[in-house]
């Protein structure tokens, strides 16, 4: 089946088609810078340009980088406040006229380093990691999603890990790679004392220079760069798409009686 992956991040908003099958990206990518300001107007208005300018008519789905329940935004770390509450499932579907599903972004690209990537065939805990803006993260046990972990917001020095340990923050303080590395690791060490993973998967932009930070530090869990790099939040986001089933008619009442 084809779906439309959505990947909205802190600095983008990427999309293309996806076979969910596969994972292979069936067309261009395209990218849209994410608003500066990132109101659920401006956000919506972004991902409609994305899915328009691909000519794409069928379903959408996304990652939004926050915690979604049932297409509705709880949190909104790297985006506007106004987002808390936001049902951004049922605004886009009503834009785009077309069934679309939100899931949390770290937890597309988790679904799709899992299916398709770094993770296929792990057992045990898995945790991947999305490391650019902020820090998003999904945690696998047994090949199954625990939704929403957001464990990027973990305290380190008194500040949110994310804002210590991101990417952005890399750029931001003029880090160097080692001295940032150093960071990363410190998180990654919190986090294996809090989850004993058996695996880490580093995605998210910075993934791409993985050898200019991985080595360099040490963890006791195995760490490995993510393999499908920045497609992974939006294939990933293809595989939340699940199409919707006919409710099957309760049996009458009298069949009830007899079975009971």
């Amino acid at each position: 089946m084809d779906v439309f992956g959505l990947d909205i991040g802190g600095s983008g908003i990427k999309g293309a088609p996806v076979n969910a099958e596969s994972g292979e990206l069936l067309g261009e990518r395209i990218r849209v810078p994410t608003p500066e300001a990132a109101t659920p107007d401006e956000v919506v208005a972004a991902a409609i340009e994305v899915v328009s300018r691909s000519g794409w008519d069928g379903p959408v789905c996304c990652g939004f980088p926050g915690v979604v329940k049932e297409g509705v935004i709880h949190t909104a770390a790297n985006v506007a406040d106004e987002f808390i509450g936001f049902d951004l499932q049922t605004r886009l579907q009503k834009e785009l006229g077309t069934p679309v599903r939100i899931v949390n972004d770290a937890d597309a690209a988790g679904l799709a380093e899992m299916r398709w990537g770094a993770g296929r065939g792990v057992e045990g805990t898995v945790l991947m990691l999305t490391i650019g803006t902020g820090i998003g993260t999904a945690l696998f046990i047994e090949g199954k999603l625990i939704p929403n972990t957001e464990l990027g917001h973990i305290e380190i020095h008194g500040r949110e890990a994310e804002l210590w340990a991101a990417d952005r923050i890399r750029k931001v303080e003029d880090l160097s790679w080692k001295k940032w590395a150093r960071r990363v690791e410190e998180y990654l060490q919190k986090m294996e004392a809090l989850l004993w993973p058996d695996l880490i998967i580093v995605g998210g932009g910075v993934s791409k220079k993985s050898e200019k930070f991985l080595p360099r530090i040490e963890t006791r869990t195995r760490i490995v760069p993510a393999e499908m790099l920045n497609e992974a939040g939006i294939a990933g986001a293809a595989l939340a798409y699940v199409p919707e089933t006919p409710v099957s008619p309760k049996p009458p009442a009298s069949t009830l009686t007899q079975e009971a």
